[in-house]
């Protein structure tokens, strides 16, 4: 919970959190310290038959009555269930921000309806746990990124992104924007990550799959710098 909510606060304020279970199932006991911790409303629905999740509906009708009843700038969808794609499609035409989180498993069509979705896999539970790395665990991740940019050199489907977004966004003299660049990948696959590939932000991810000429500009604004990338030059 810690992880998703902290990815949810890139993006704004959870100002309201319901969750949704049939709470008089004993399974789902252990769930109460931790819903209390977060301030997570837990929404009671009861299983009237058996092998249907009656819990779908319920979400879609809360989601419903609140998009028309509350100032909300946008909606977090935490679910793995493809039976949310409508929904996801729907609030997306009424101009919400839709976030989507859930397992790799997560059927396709409900990826692509969201505007942004995030594999819970890459999301840690633990923040600190970065912190408390012992050496052998350290070298342990270096060995896993390198062998993330070998990744990234042979995934022809990524590579191929990466390459369209930069000519999308370049200028006369083939440079572009990386936020530009960010912004072009977002809308095109809302599930892209640079976590998948080990690394935090997409600038690392494209420095290391060393497709690209980097420039890094005095921002005109701040004392800050902007990455500008560009494809590089084949020789023949």
């Amino acid at each position: 919970i810690d992880g998703l909510l902290a990815e949810i606060a890139k993006y704004g304020i959870a100002s309201v959190k319901r969750i949704y279970g049939d709470w008089t199932n004993p399974n789902l006991r252990g769930w109460k310290e931790r819903l209390l911790e977060y301030a997570i409303q837990p929404v009671q629905q009861f299983a009237y038959t058996t092998g249907k999740n009656s819990t779908d509906s319920a979400m879609i009708i809360d989601a419903m009555d609140l998009l028309y009843t509350e100032s909300l700038d946008g909606f977090c969808v935490v679910s793995s269930d493809s039976d949310f794609t409508r929904l996801a499609a729907r609030l997306r035409e009424d101009g919400k921000l839709v976030l989507g989180f859930g397992q790799r498993k997560t059927p396709k069509p409900f990826v692509a309806a969201c505007d942004k979705f995030v594999y819970t896999e890459i999301l840690r539970e633990d923040e600190d746990e970065k912190e408390k790395e012992s050496k052998a665990e350290k070298e342990q991740h270096s060995r896993n990124q390198i062998q993330s940019q070998n990744d990234i050199k042979t995934d022809r489907r990524m590579t191929a992104l990466l390459e369209s977004a930069v000519e999308d966004a370049a200028d006369e003299f083939g440079w572009a924007y990386l936020g530009a660049v960010g912004t072009y990948i977002a809308n095109r696959q809302p599930e892209f990550d640079p976590r998948n590939y080990g690394f935090r932000k997409l600038g690392d991810l494209i420095k290391a799959s060393a497709l690209f000429e980097i420039d890094e500009r005095a921002s005109p604004t701040d004392s800050g710098k902007q990455v500008y990338l560009r494809l590089k030059v084949k020789a023949r």
